[in-house]
């Protein structure tokens, strides 16, 4: 039966078989050289050595001299990692400095998921504390009580008005159902500064640039869930399509522009022909043009009236024929 390997070990760790045989060699002076089979590590360490005399025995070193040695080579050892450290800190300090400055713009999330009202406010509040240049809005019919407006529009006119004060300019795009709201109109009018409005049939969902550096998007259909958004390429991207829409939309603030009727056909008229020749229902047109569905109806019959329809299919065919579409173009 063969005996277990001796096991690998340092000098600061000897086994309890390498203990015992150094122990007994202080002891008595000398140990048996094939007692040094059992533990190897004492020859290996440099704690046993052959007599000078006989060979056949191993003699201790002193453990004071054998402490000594190791520690020294201990010593040479971490000098030599030391001196390696410093190599290293030498080489990749100038890459570090290359990475940090191309990395330097990526430091904060271009992408953030934004959970809660009141999360959501407290962000872009944040943002707008930091803003000086312009603001972009675009803002829906709400899908909210009118007291739920009303507190939202009160904590956006104190930031709006700090940016301002900034010197910074605040440009806001409506629903035409929005333009005469009382709460849109006091809102406008409680500010002073560089502020206009804008309005269009149909507008794109909820949109807010800051210094056209940060956007906010909704990310769900009830306002709990909103993505902030820090990449410029996106950012740069919906700042160019709020600024097309801007130049397709009617003024309303400071001053409210006329728009002109055409043979009768209002320009909101004109705008539910458009979504009619497309197939839509009365809910969608309501939906898309931010108004309650019955106002949509009534819209939809004067339109009928006046072009003079019996049906919904001829009405179709007779706004294809009148030109008015043209005309909106």
């Amino acid at each position: 039966m063969t005996s277990a390997p001796h096991p690998m070990h340092d000098a600061e760790e000897l086994c309890p078989a390498g203990t015992e045989l150094y122990e007994r060699a202080l002891r008595e002076g000398h140990v048996p050289a094939e007692a040094a089979r059992a533990a190897p590590c004492l020859t290996d360490i440099g704690l046993l050595y052959p007599a000078v005399d006989d060979l056949r025995r191993l003699e201790p070193v002193v453990p004071a001299l054998a402490l000594h040695r190791l520690l020294r080579t201990s010593g040479e050892r971490i000098a030599r990692e030391r001196r390696r450290e410093e190599r290293l800190a030498e080489t990749f300090e100038p890459l570090m400095a290359v990475e940090e400055h191309h990395t330097a713009a990526f430091a904060t999330p271009t992408l953030t998921l934004l959970s809660g009202k009141e999360r959501i406010n407290e962000v872009i509040t944040e943002t707008m504390a930091e803003a000086s240049r312009e603001l972009l809005t675009i803002q829906p019919r709400p899908k909210l009580t009118r007291e739920r407006v009303e507190a939202a529009y009160a904590v956006a006119t104190d930031r709006d008005q700090a940016l301002l004060n900034r010197g910074g300019r605040i440009r806001t795009l409506y629903q035409h159902t929005l333009r005469h709201s009382p709460t849109t109109v006091a809102h406008h009018e409680r500010l002073r500064g560089d502020i206009e409005a804008r309005a269009l049939d149909e507008i794109t969902d909820r949109l807010i640039i800051v210094d056209r550096d940060v956007a906010f998007v909704p990310a769900d259909g009830n306002g709990d869930l909103a993505l902030e958004i820090r990449h410029p390429a996106i950012v740069g991207y919906l700042a160019t399509t709020f600024d097309r829409l801007w130049r397709l939309a009617t003024p309303v603030f400071p001053e409210a522009a006329p728009q002109p009727s055409h043979n009768g056909i209002t320009p909101r008229q004109r705008a539910i022909a458009t979504l009619l020749t497309e197939g839509h229902t009365d809910a969608v047109i309501a939906d898309r043009l931010g108004m309650n569905i019955r106002t949509a109806r009534v819209h939809i019959a004067k339109l009928a009236a006046t072009l003079g329809s019996q049906s919904r299919a001829q009405l179709g065919y007779l706004i294809g024929q009148s030109g008015i579409l043209d005309q909106e173009r």
